[in-house]
C-alpha cells in the first residue's frame, strides 16, 4: 500500500527589482510594452490588444497609454520598481504616450534609447532585364 507523502510547498521570496528596463515596441498596428530587469529577463508585459482594444485603435496613442499604465502597476506591485531605463523600437503613435504615462505612476525614467532598427544596403536588386 502506497502512503500519500504530502509535501509542504516553501513559499517563493519575494523578488525586489529597484531598477529595469522598460522595452516599448511601437508598430502601426499595435503597441507592445515589456518590463525587464536589468539583464533583459521579463518581469511585466502587456499590449494594446491585451487591454481590449481591436483592430486600427491599438495602434492609438491611447492604447499604449493603457497598455503602458497596465503593465506597470503589475511591476509596482509585484517588483517595486521605481526607476527604469527606456528602449523605444518602431514608428508608431504609441512612442510618446508610453513614456509619458510613466509619470503618473511615479516611476523615473533615467534614459530613453531609440533602438529602432535601421536599413543598410537595402533590398536586393531585380535581376537584369534581357531583351
Amino acid at each position: 500500500m502506497a502512503e500519500a507523502v504530502k509535501q509542504t510547498k516553501k513559499k517563493k521570496a519575494k523578488r525586489s527589482v529597484p531598477q529595469g528596463q522598460m522595452h516599448v515596441l511601437a508598430t502601426f498596428n499595435n503597441t507592445i510594452i515589456s518590463f525587464t530587469d536589468p539583464v533583459g529577463g521579463v518581469l511585466a508585459a502587456s499590449s494594446a490588444g491585451a487591454c481590449g482594444f481591436r483592430g486600427s485603435k491599438k495602434g492609438t496613442a491611447y492604447a499604449a497609454q493603457v497598455a503602458t499604465e497596465k503593465a506597470a502597476a503589475i511591476l509596482k506591485q509585484t517588483y517595486g520598481t521605481s526607476r527604469v531605463d527606456v528602449y523605444i523600437k518602431g514608428v508608431g503613435l504609441g512612442r510618446e504616450a508610453a513614456v509619458r504615462s510613466l509619470q503618473n505612476l511615479d516611476i523615473s525614467v533615467d534614459s530613453i534609447a531609440d533602438v529602432t532598427g535601421v536599413p543598410h544596403g537595402g533590398v536586393r536588386p531585380r535581376k537584369a532585364r534581357r531583351i
